[in-house]
């Protein structure tokens, strides 16, 4: 069974029945007294950090997450519904998993699912998807010198904040990670 020797970034270990992913790790060698492992671990479900201290040599419950490439197909109740891309099995991802990226989400759109056993703990999208604005005001030819922006609504029904020479029916580059405008779309 893995000990604290075993702790690395990046592992997924369980903790009284929640599952954590270890952010940070030192091993630490007082002087006086025992060695010990410190680590900063955040939770996988709520993305809440904790700080835990264990004795060098304890044993420690390591999880192996499942990550899969799947496709997004369609919104059904209280779940949105993936097709895994090798087996074509399709799996309904609740809400609280999807939470605020429902907003970038587009059909076809390829994600990574993070499954323990057949329960999906994660789903993330790819960092730069391109959208096509359906909603927008007028654009201004010229004005790129400033920073100023105006509301473009996206296919998805999502809001983001867009320079003012660009146009309804154009496709943009958005940053999902922090959901803002990049570039117009090439191609």
């Amino acid at each position: 069974m893995p000990t604290t020797a075993d702790i690395k970034n990046g592992l997924t270990i369980e903790l009284d029945g929640q599952l954590f992913t270890v952010v940070e790790f030192m091993h630490v060698k007082p002087g006086k007294g025992g060695a010990f492992v410190r680590t900063k671990l955040k939770n996988v479900v709520s993305g809440r950090v904790l700080d835990k201290t264990f004795r060098s040599g304890e044993r420690i419950e390591v999880v192996r997450l499942d990550e899969r490439q799947m496709q997004y197909l369609y919104r059904e109740g209280t779940g949105f519904i993936f097709m895994d891309q090798e087996t074509f099995e399709q799996l309904s991802v609740p809400d609280e998993v999807v939470g605020e990226d429902a907003r970038f989400l587009k059909e076809g759109e390829q994600v990574k699912v993070s499954l323990h056993g057949d329960r999906p703990l994660l789903m993330e999208l790819p960092f730069f998807i391109d959208f096509k604005i359906v909603e927008c005001e007028p654009g201004m030819k010229g004005d790129t010198v400033t920073n100023v922006t105006k509301s473009a609504k996206l296919e998805t029904g999502a809001v983001v904040q867009v320079p003012l020479f660009i146009e309804e029916g154009e496709v943009i580059r958005v940053d999902t990670r922090t959901g803002t405008y990049l570039e117009r779309a090439k191609g």
